[in-house]
């Protein structure tokens, strides 16, 4: 009697766990699903040395003009998810990104986790004025904040005209923790390979850390071959050579 209980309980959980992985699968199709579709961006195929760096939570006028003054010395473009509350607060470092051939992407205006539906949309459409307002250009990039993304969110931002950009799984900096400069650098010097989109901070706190660690990033790279791209380029949508 009591085996017979205990595969009636085995049973139940097994279809429990099924019925659950279903539902998941369900509410997130994962990347490759959205890969194909092209929704969604992590990193792109091609045999070009050729990365972008892109920064979240910005601007903030100490740091994200910091980090601009580098990326100039070293002739690298960068794709900024700005936050709209940022970008109204501090549009004098928007424009400047804008007028030195950087990337602005949305990022929502208040920074708010796992948005969806109308409160999305209202967020994109809040920031995309104000970057407007401010450069005359309209955003067609979004990337949701922590990278956190179901099918409602890549959905809404796809039916709202943008396309969702994640980056390399294997580079996330994780500079918003202030591991330390040399971890911070070395992430990237150990792990970048052609196509990559790796993931930094500018706002949002201190970005001592990643102002000094892309002083080390950035010539190395460059000594190595690699070039500094935006999103967009990386995609080909500005330079052909570069293969989707």
């Amino acid at each position: 009697m009591k085996r017979n209980i205990l595969i009636l309980i085995t049973v139940c959980v097994l279809l429990i766990s099924i019925s659950y992985a279903s539902f998941s699968y369900a509410s997130d199709k994962g990347r490759q699903y959205y890969e194909k579709t092209g929704q969604v961006l992590w990193d792109v195929k091609t045999d070009e040395k050729v990365i972008a760096l892109t920064f979240d939570d910005g601007p903030d006028p100490r740091y994200t003009s910091q980090i601009l003054e580098l990326l100039a010395k070293y002739d690298a473009k960068g794709t900024f998810f700005v936050l709209g509350k940022s970008a109204e607060k501090y549009p004098e470092v928007i424009k400047r990104q804008f007028n030195e051939g950087h990337e602005i992407a949305n990022h929502t205006y208040s920074h708010v986790f796992k948005a969806s539906g109308r409160r999305l949309q209202e967020e994109l459409k809040k920031t995309n004025d104000i970057i407007y307002s401010i450069t005359g250009y309209a955003p067609t990039l979004f990337r949701p904040v922590g990278g956190i993304y179901t099918d409602d969110i890549i959905n809404t931002a796809y039916d709202s005209g943008y396309k969702v950009v994640i980056w390399s799984w294997h580079l996330d900096t994780l500079d918003w923790k202030n591991p330390g400069v040399r971890r911070i650098a070395n992430k990237v010097l150990n792990g970048t390979s052609p196509g990559n989109v790796v993931l930094f901070h500018d706002g949002g706190g201190n970005r001592t850390q990643t102002v000094k660690a892309l002083e080390i990033i950035l010539p190395q790279l460059e000594k190595e071959g690699y070039k500094f791209v935006t999103i967009s380029e990386l995609m080909g949508e500005k330079n052909p050579r570069i293969s989707k």
